[in-house]
């Protein structure tokens, strides 16, 4: 299991900066560090004339695969899980961020950006981030607050892993948050 304090949570409303924020700490251990191994991937927005239409998963590396779209109408994505007006692709999905969770002995660290609803479709992706977090190699991931009520059941088995430590980002704390993970992270890589 991840050790104390190695699953390091990021939560917050959308639109609040999560993604942003791990992508900073991702590229400022990279550039800091060049030899980290770090595995993973995160989510970003699909935009067209200004509009939000979907969502794509970037692995660490730059390899980009649909996630979600609004304007998708093809036979197949009739039979595609829904959230809100975006059709998932799950399939898409599971072939290039599922593999980025596959636990290898050089991996210094771990990003998973997000475990949120749509990925959860995915019946392989929360299996691959137990197993991240039975590796022992720390994790840095962002998981969604609920809009209503309680958390998915599996973000809350996350929030409640004994190694984790939630951040939970608002405007006026995003930079002091971000140095405080990139600092943790630091810390726990040199320890390694």
């Amino acid at each position: 299991m991840a050790g104390a304090g190695k699953c390091l949570l990021v939560t917050g409303p959308p639109g609040v900066g999560k993604t942003t924020l791990i992508v900073k700490v991702f590229e400022t251990l990279k550039s800091s560090n060049p030899n980290l191994k770090i595995q993973g991937f995160y989510t970003s927005e699909v935009r067209q004339g200004g509009e939000r239409v979907g969502f794509q998963v970037v692995t660490l590396d730059g390899r980009t695969a649909p996630l979600a779209s609004s304007t998708i109408s093809s036979p197949e994505s009739l039979r595609w899980p829904t959230v809100g007006k975006y059709k998932v692709d799950v399939a898409s999905f599971e072939s290039l961020a599922v593999p980025e969770l596959q636990v290898k002995e050089d991996t210094d660290l771990f990003v998973i950006d997000e475990v949120g609803k749509m990925e959860l479709f995915s019946s392989s992706f929360f299996p691959a981030v137990l197993r991240v977090l039975e590796s022992n190699v720390p994790v840095l991931a962002s998981v969604p607050i609920p809009k209503v009520g309680r958390d998915i059941p599996a973000v809350a088995r996350l929030k409640n892993h004994p190694g984790a430590t939630i951040f939970t980002l608002s405007q006026s704390n995003r930079d002091a948050t971000k140095e405080l993970i990139y600092s943790q992270l630091v810390d726990l890589l040199r320890k390694q």
